[in-house]
């Protein structure tokens, strides 16, 4: 290739391979070589058969006195296990249920209004009333209202240009 200002011969530009198989030597050394020795260990009485778990511990002498005035008790038997577990079962349903009475109030009410008419439905109405009525002064029952309006408001949105939602007691037309 010829230059046409100066007359001068270039060779073309060397042909770069897509992956060269050895890289060039790094100008940054390796990290071993550029850091001091790191200092010796300090001479010590330690024995190096030793083992730091068979040295012997010595317990607090508070934890000593607990294991003697209140010794461990003997394993459970099959019985013990199981009116442990009965307990346990039991406390978990106990606390299950008054959850339910003071955040869920309103499902006894429910239930009672979709029965037909009769002595059970109307006292099971008459006490979820005043229960509902009774927590609502403290404000437990407004999680549930939150979420009610919010599944309410959902299930009325629409897409522009479609319908709005009727009311189930409407008659279409």
């Amino acid at each position: 290739m010829t230059d046409d200002t100066t007359g001068r011969h270039e060779d073309p530009p060397e042909r770069l391979e897509p992956f060269p198989l050895q890289g060039a030597d790094s100008p940054f050394p390796p990290l071993y070589e550029s850091l001091p020795p790191p200092p010796k260990d300090p001479p010590s009485d330690w024995i190096e058969t030793a083992d730091a778990h068979d040295l012997p511990t010595r317990d607090n002498a508070l934890t000593a006195l607990g294991r003697f005035a209140f010794p461990p008790a003997p394993p459970l038997d099959d019985e013990g296990v199981a009116a442990r577990d009965r307990r346990w079962t039991s406390r978990t349903v106990l606390m299950t249920a008054a959850f339910l009475m003071v955040f869920n109030a309103v499902s006894p009410l429910n239930w009672a209004r979709q029965q037909p008419p009769g002595w059970i439905a109307g006292t099971v109405e008459q006490l979820s009333e005043v229960w509902v009525a009774r927590l609502a002064v403290f404000g437990v029952d407004q999680p549930r209202q939150g979420l009610r309006e919010m599944w309410t408001a959902a299930r009325q949105a629409r897409f522009i240009g479609q319908d709005p939602v009727r009311d189930a007691g409407s008659t279409p037309g």
